[in-house]
């Protein structure tokens, strides 16, 4: 989940009610900035075509809409077809949002759309009709103490909506599923979330307070460790997302020195137990004159080290959720060559993670992000090679 620590309930909702007006007065941060320097000013509108798809170039945006569809078995040759149609259509829908061409008055607000979308492939889709996907793409494995909820899990297709408003996400969800309906899709499941008011060049926090994607690769290791190898999956990448309850109280309840150790992390800062500042990197084999390891060893932290996986990173574009009191947490969207990676660091955590009693992993899917697409041409046209 990255790395974490408590927030007051009251910092929550107003980050939430002022990320909008924030938002278009461009002065929200985009979290992953440091990573992404490039991109277009803010307030102007996100370009939708290009070599990869916005939804994970553009510099994250505070609010979002994850939808999945189902594409019905018919045969092989006649849902491929569907595919190529539903592909079509959600890319004149999505492009024409973005571009602000779109004829609906919802979308006529005066101000540039701020628009960053991605559209993936579910592997049990994939592995059905034969497409041109990169060899590991697959569902992830069960894991340890999860309650996945199948009707919030999955699919044959995901589609992901960011913006600088809920306005947006809202009447884009609703013309995108349209589109994806009309050309012989069913809708499965939907889930919107936010992320707080964070100015200019600050990594943004979750419900437990601490930020959240602290360690994210930059440029250099996204091409090794992100983005697909030379060929056709080159621009392409892979999707990890988990619905994470999270036990604000609970988590609250602890003491601050206990909050850190939990995550190997100081929750004022986001600087590392063994670091002086945010963006050094945790010493997880660092000792205290009595042995015993500064980061301890059930941090979530270490657990979740790029040192144990090779130095192989994931780069993390979280989202908050919050469907009522009882029902609050984490939507994390990770995006990875390899879903393996995830698979590896998730069993770590699940055996002796000191967040597990916190957090409980109630949905999950996978999905391969295609390749962008270039003006006047169509998503998912390397699935066909």
């Amino acid at each position: 989940m990255g790395r974490r620590a408590v927030l007051a309930a009251g910092a929550v909702l107003a980050a939430g009610i002022g990320a909008a007006a924030e938002a278009l007065a461009g002065d929200v941060l985009a979290p992953d900035e440091r990573s992404h320097p490039a991109g277009p000013p803010p307030g102007s509108a996100v370009p939708f075509h290009g070599p990869r798809q916005a939804g994970v170039t553009e510099p994250q945006l505070p609010v979002a809409q994850l939808l999945s569809f189902d594409l019905p078995a018919t045969t092989a040759a006649a849902d491929r077809q569907t595919l190529r149609a539903v592909l079509d259509a959600l890319t004149r829908t999505l492009s024409g949002a973005a571009a602000g061409t779109l004829p609906d008055p919802r979308l006529g607000t005066g101000v540039p759309t701020r628009l960053a979308s991605l559209v993936g492939v579910g592997p049990g889709l994939a592995s059905r009709l034969g497409l041109n996907v990169p060899a590991g793409l697959a569902d992830l494995p069960p894991f340890p103490g999860e309650r996945l909820d199948p009707a919030r899990s999955h699919g044959d297709l995901v589609v992901q909506l960011c913006a600088a408003d809920r306005w947006t996400p809202t009447v884009v969800a609703e013309l995108a599923t349209a589109a994806a309906k009309a050309a012989g899709l069913v809708p499965r499941w939907t889930q919107s979330g936010f992320l707080p008011l964070t100015p200019r060049g600050v990594t943004p926090r979750n419900l437990f307070g601490f930020k959240d994607g602290t360690a994210n690769p930059d440029d250099d290791a996204a091409r090794q460790w992100v983005w697909g190898p030379p060929g056709p999956h080159e621009n392409g990448t892979v999707l990890v997302y988990r619905r994470i309850r999270m036990d604000v109280a609970g988590f609250a309840a602890l003491p601050g020195d206990r909050q850190d150790a939990v995550m190997g992390r100081r929750g004022g800062d986001g600087v590392p137990l063994t670091g002086t500042a945010e963006h050094d990197d945790p010493d997880i084999y660092a000792k205290n004159p009595d042995g015993s390891y500064v980061i301890p060893a059930s941090a979530h932290v270490r657990l979740s080290s790029p040192r144990l996986d090779g130095g192989a990173r994931m780069l993390r574009r979280s989202y908050s959720y919050d469907d009522g009191l009882n029902d609050r947490g984490l939507l994390f969207c990770a995006f990875m060559r390899d879903p393996a990676l995830f698979t590896r660091v998730q069993n770590r955590l699940a055996e002796r993670d000191a967040l597990g009693p916190f957090v409980e992993h109630q949905a999950s899917a996978v999905a391969y992000v295609l390749p962008g697409a270039a003006p006047g041409g169509t998503l998912g046209e390397q699935l066909w090679a």
